[in-house]
């Protein structure tokens, strides 16, 4: 079968100055993708800037006979976003492909977390996705065409020690990925995300011996495959590791239904609210509440 391309395609890539976004960077710009390297450079915690690190990304893309442009704008401002976006239709002319990747971590337990360490996570991974999709949505909804791609994570989906601000605003991004496909469907929009775990500047005190078989190139072909015009699905989310790709999805149980029912009626039937047995999958509000409206005929 043909090899997957991008020719012609142009992607904006936020925090693509390293980890993750340098190595969704390099493989689109090498099958063909005009690409935008969005990073301010910052540290870990979000602060401080670096322009070296986009435009670093945007020489070894260049080296290897591909096309790129850097950008230094903040995710975490409406005008950064817009300005992240111009920066690829002052390029290219148009965008068919946004990841939002860029990140930043401020972890504490919940009783001593505080403004100055929740806010500014909000700000750049789940405001930061609004602020640069909104404008670069408009045009993808111009030209009927649009893939998005945002990187969510298991410590919001399943949870994780010290990281309330972190998982809050990744289980965000579920839902901001989720209402996108449904409004995109129409236009030949497709918004999914992924849960990655790999070997970052974020994550590197935390693997341990599994280290050297989470490079963040393990990540990027199912980033790559979503953000493909043959992308299959839409509104998904997927983990993805070390060579494994899953699909994470959001269940529910048949449940127990008693018009009227009492604390002690959920008590006693507390089993049947909990089990797994015959559970469904709704792919959108509409078919989570046909089941409300099938079980109370």
């Amino acid at each position: 079968m043909a090899e997957l391309g991008y020719d012609g395609k142009v992607a904006i890539i936020t925090g693509a100055g390293g980890g993750l976004g340098r190595q969704h960077a390099l493989l689109l710009a090498k099958r063909g993708a005009l690409v935008v390297v969005n990073d301010l450079g910052g540290s870990i915690d979000g602060s401080g800037t670096d322009a070296s690190a986009a435009q670093k990304v945007v020489d070894e893309i260049k080296a290897a006979g591909g096309e790129a442009v850097a950008d230094h704008n903040s995710v975490a401002t409406p005008e950064g976003g817009a300005a992240i976006v111009k920066t690829a239709v002052d390029a290219y002319g148009k965008v068919d492909i946004v990841i939002n990747n860029a990140g930043i971590l401020r972890d504490k337990s919940f009783h001593n977390m505080s403004p100055d360490l929740m806010n500014p996570v909000f700000d750049v991974h789940l405001k930061g996705a609004f602020h640069v999709t909104q404008p670069a949505y408009l045009i993808m909804r111009e030209q009927g065409y649009g893939r998005i791609i945002s990187t969510s994570s298991a410590a919001g989906i399943f949870g994780n020690f010290g990281q309330t601000n972190y998982g809050a605003a990744k289980m965000g991004l579920v839902g901001f990925t989720r209402v996108l496909a449904v409004e995109g469907a129409k236009f030949n929009i497709k918004a999914n995300a992924i849960a990655p775990l790999a070997l970052t500047r974020m994550t590197e005190t935390l693997m341990g011996n599994l280290a050297d078989k989470l490079g963040p190139e393990e990540v990027t072909p199912i980033v790559a495959m979503l953000a493909h015009e043959d992308c299959p699905v839409s509104g998904n989310i997927f983990s993805v590791g070390g060579g494994r790709v899953a699909n994470v999805f959001i269940g529910e149980t048949q449940g127990y239904t008693k018009p009227g029912h009492t604390l002690e009626d959920l008590r006693d039937n507390w089993d049947a609210i909990m089990s797994q047995d015959g559970y469904f999958v709704p792919g959108n509000l509409a078919d989570e509440t046909g089941v409300f409206f099938e079980k109370l005929k």
